[in-house]
């Protein structure tokens, strides 16, 4: 099976942005950002997808806008980020992208927290 993977100059940023702008494809990223191959299944495990069906076309839209790389293993794909593309391409873009997602994670982490501490102060 051949998979599409567009060369670095074939990336373009409304397809990255496209593929980025969605929170599954996005968790999917911040894992592939940690460095290395992962297969599929680790990374629906770290996201916490059970479901590998409904992951087909989160994978093809990251592969086919250049942002991850998705090579056949035996029975699974290997996936890693094409950072370096992207950052060739667009400069800082995935770094802003990465680091705005981690702050609204700590705001979401925060704010359910706080949100705890209400409920426990009126019990």
């Amino acid at each position: 099976m051949t998979l599409r993977h567009p060369d670095r100059d074939q990336i373009r940023i409304d397809g990255v942005l496209n593929a980025l702008g969605n929170p599954v494809r996005l968790a999917v990223v911040r894992v592939l950002d940690r460095g290395g191959e992962h297969n599929c299944g680790s990374v629906l495990r770290l996201i916490g997808v059970s479901s590998k069906s409904t992951m087909t076309h989160h994978w093809r839209v990251l592969r086919e806008s250049g942002v991850i790389r998705q090579e056949p293993s035996g029975r699974e794909n290997l996936l890693s980020l094409r950072r370096a593309d992207l950052d060739a391409r667009y400069p800082g873009l995935l770094d802003a992208i990465l680091a705005g997602a981690a702050e609204d994670e700590r705001a979401e982490e925060a704010g359910k927290a706080e949100g705890r501490r209400e409920v426990s102060a009126k019990g």
